[in-house]
């Protein structure tokens, strides 16, 4: 079958004929085409994370590798956490921000003895590099795009470790939640990092690209490992209340009032931002990223209309009916003064205007890793 010009147009990840071969639905995502499910279903796959072990492709973030004496410095000073904290072989998350305070991507740094790595979104990728190379004038430092030259694997789920250690001879119960280690997995060698952004404990491999394919054929014959796509990535990470770029937080929005305000670390000395923060700070936050439960079956979809006192307060940032709770859940903005659990709001569903709840996240509370 010909392919369209929309189509010729999506990068592919290195891992394309592999979900072809598995019969996933693939769909355009951040100039990618990407895998949504396969045929087993979201919420079989979303389970499969939760009880057992699943594996995403997540080969389409952004890497960005940063080197020379002043790399802790400059990354210190592009991002909002403390980088100089960071022991070798640890990573953390983290915010860029522009000079207005607000958020041009949430990353991944990654504290190498010789570089850090810096991991971004897709869509992001571009708009990120020439941000923080605006910055880079001041620093003996190299910025490399090296997206394209790694693959990144997710696997995740509490049976992730047990799955995962004979194929490797690292020993992975000595990588601590947030730390990372370099060597072998199936023969291929790269990073071995306990992060993931289910929940649950796991693992997210970045391996060169070429060598993708015989990784993730390797994770599967083990009979243990559930192939899963983006459309249970977006479930499980909203059940956690995990905040993705584009929906729940952008660059309309500070760290302060996404949720993220432990993020920023004010006193580790100046960075982009820094001054617009210190200012809304004083000011006081005018409005919060909160989570969000309806009674009814009625499910809050991104974009839906949301209201306070019966006044609009913008829409639904995410939304999805939880698998493993059975209730609708969501995220949105409200005024500061709605904030707090336990608040009153409402949804616009349709035309209908839905009685919600303001909750604390997660939604989900039995996860490996809260």
């Amino acid at each position: 079958m010909a392919e369209t010009v929309a189509e010729q147009a999506l990068k592919r990840t290195p891992l394309h004929e592999q979900h072809r071969a598995l019969g996933a639905k693939l769909v355009p995502f951040a100039g990618y085409e990407m895998p949504v499910q396969y045929p087993a279903g979201i919420t079989a796959e979303h389970r499969a994370v939760r009880e057992g072990c699943g594996v995403f492709d997540v080969s389409h973030m952004g890497e960005f590798v940063v080197r020379g004496p002043d790399m802790v410095a400059f990354v210190n000073h592009v991002t909002t956490n403390d980088v100089a904290k960071l022991a070798i072989g640890q990573v953390h998350y983290s915010t860029i921000l522009n000079e207005r305070g607000t958020i041009e991507d949430d990353c991944l740094v990654y504290r190498m003895a010789d570089r850090i790595m810096l991991v971004v979104n897709a869509s992001n990728r571009e708009k990120d590099l020439a941000h923080v190379l605006r910055y880079a004038g001041g620093f003996d430092v190299t910025v490399e795009d090296r997206s394209d030259d790694f693959a990144l694997l997710a696997v995740q789920g509490p049976k992730a470790e047990a799955v995962l250690q004979p194929l490797t001879e690292t020993d992975l119960s000595a990588i601590g939640y947030y730390w990372f280690a370099e060597g072998s997995v199936a023969g291929v060698s790269g990073i071995v990092s306990r992060t993931g952004y289910t929940g649950e404990d796991g693992f997210e491999l970045y391996v060169p690209a070429a060598d993708a394919p015989r990784l993730w054929d390797a994770l599967l014959a083990t009979g243990q490992v559930t192939p899963c796509g983006l459309g249970a990535r977006d479930t499980l990470r909203l059940e956690m209340g995990m905040a993705l770029y584009g929906n729940d937080i952008d660059d309309t929005v500070t760290p302060y009032e996404g949720n993220l305000a432990w993020l920023v670390k004010l006193a580790k000395g100046d960075f982009v931002g820094k001054p617009a923060l210190e200012a809304q700070k004083a000011a006081g936050i005018p409005r919060r990223l909160v989570g969000f439960t309806v009674a009814e079956r009625a499910i809050p979809r991104h974009g839906y209309p949301v209201l306070v006192d019966g006044a609009p307060s913008g829409v639904v940032c995410s939304g999805t009916m939880s698998p493993m709770l059975g209730v609708a859940i969501g995220t949105c903005y409200v005024p500061a003064s709605h904030a707090a659990p336990g608040s009153a709001i409402e949804i616009d569903v349709r035309g209908k205007r839905v009685p919600a709840t303001v909750v604390k996240p997660p939604f989900y509370k039995d996860a490996s890793h809260k």
